[in-house]
């Protein structure tokens, strides 16, 4: 079992780092990049950027009031 709990603990922690790599690259650093640089194909547009930011904020507050209710 103890192999088990390692290998979970490591896909969630590199699954972790690469959302917050993807979302750092796409809010902080292609605002900067031209806009006809080929980059810009593997990112969603910059307007759902914040409103992913808020749905997450939602849905955390959400869980944690039915949680501690």
């Amino acid at each position: 079992m103890e192999l088990g709990d390692k290998l979970v603990g490591f896909l969630l922690t590199l699954t972790s780092l690469s959302i917050i790599t993807y979302y750092t690259l796409w809010v902080i650093i292609l605002p900067f990049v031209d806009r006809d640089h080929f980059v810009h194909k593997y990112f969603l547009p910059q307007k759902y950027a914040n409103l992913i930011s808020v749905l997450a904020g939602v849905v955390l507050v959400s869980f944690l009031s039915v949680w501690v209710l």
